[in-house]
């Protein structure tokens, strides 16, 4: 397939969640959290250094590194001169598989499309399917939630931009604690707002040891331009500082590793690529975001992710779009193991 082929039918993708006007996000009601986790504090905390903060094998951390580079012959793959990450950390040891959506809307995700059992039973299928497709890499759940919406309409702020309220990420994490060692992650689209904006208002979330961030460079829309006209972009210098915000908590709070997953189905949604800094204290996805037949999602993520290396690799299906062409059908597990470098972070949408 051309390239000019490949990167318009992918233009078309970023449509399908970029107008979301409808949603109730006041934010006003005092936060959960308390609620959630102030019972057998004690007892938690404990278990859960037990079971997260295990320091890194530095031996076992290459080994399983260059495994993910499949063979890889280009020499970008395994990333040079990654630092060893800090203990607690999940990647290169699990691959991360999540579904991703918004409460507010069936048609976002997986996560608001079904009521938890039933998007629960459905999620630990996929799980045992990677188990399955391979047995050696032991599968770590997650929800990814959209914490903040792109909009269609301008908002209080006019920042184009619904905020989940607390009571709304409250849910998620209550959703989570339906099935233990669940890791949440909480996604920003900012659209006119900015990435140093956003941040400070689910940092409260942040430093819970279990959750962690995903941003959408496709709503950041630097140019004042409305989310959803076209697609928008993040700098290096952006995501430093969002590895710097990440690692000063991790610092501050004794906390494991945060993972970070920066989407991505163009050039232009990560400009500088190169420049990205690596930290012990987080662990950078970079995620394939777009949609499509097989031959184009692989397409995608060669030219997107597996040429310009940060340090881990994901990947998207999505259960609608990924149908609308020939062959109709969604990659399998089995399929995505093949890629170079195999994706450790896996999202259902």
């Amino acid at each position: 397939m051309k390239f000019p082929q490949l990167a318009g039918t992918i233009l078309l993708g970023f449509a399908a969640i970029s107008l979301f006007a409808n949603c109730n996000s006041d934010g006003k009601g005092k936060s959960g959290i308390g609620k959630i986790f102030s019972s057998d504090t004690t007892k938690k905390k404990t278990d859960s250094a037990a079971n997260v903060m295990k320091p890194v094998d530095p031996k076992l951390y290459d080994s399983l590194v260059k495994k993910l580079a499949n063979g890889d012959t280009t020499g970008k793959w395994p990333v040079k001169k990654q630092p060893y990450p800090l203990a607690g950390a999940i990647l290169p040891f699990k691959r991360i598989v999540v579904y991703y959506g918004n409460l507010h809307s069936k048609k976002m995700g997986a996560l608001g499309e079904y009521a938890p059992k039933e998007m629960w039973q459905r999620l630990n299928a996929e799980v045992k399917h990677w188990e399955k497709a391979d047995p050696t890499t032991p599968v770590q759940a997650g929800l990814h939630y959209i914490a903040a919406v792109a909009s269609g309409t301008p908002g209080k702020d006019g920042k184009y931009i619904n905020r989940m309220g607390d009571k709304q990420i409250d849910s998620v994490l209550k959703i989570a604690k339906m099935q233990p060692n669940t890791i949440v992650f909480l996604d920003l689209q900012v659209a006119l707002s900015t990435i140093k904006a956003e941040l400070p208002r689910i940092e409260k979330y942040l430093e819970l040891p279990y959750v962690h961030l995903g941003i959408d460079p496709e709503f950041s829309m630097k140019d004042g331009s409305l989310p959803g006209k076209k697609i928008g972009t993040y700098d290096a210098a952006d995501v430093n500082y969002v590895t710097q915000y990440l690692a000063d908590i991790v610092k501050k709070h004794n906390l494991p590793p945060k993972v970070f997953v920066l989407h991505r189905f163009t050039k232009k949604m990560v400009t500088n690529a190169a420049n990205i800094k690596l930290r012990p204290e987080v662990q950078v996805v970079v995620h394939m975001d777009g949609w499509g037949e097989p031959e184009l999602k692989k397409g995608t993520y060669r030219h997107f992710v597996q040429g310009e290396p940060v340090q881990f690799t994901g990947f998207k299906l999505f259960y609608k779009n990924d149908l609308k062409k020939e062959p109709k059908r969604l990659m399998t597990p089995e399929e995505l193991l093949k890629l170079t470098p195999k994706p450790i972070y896996i999202q259902y949408q």
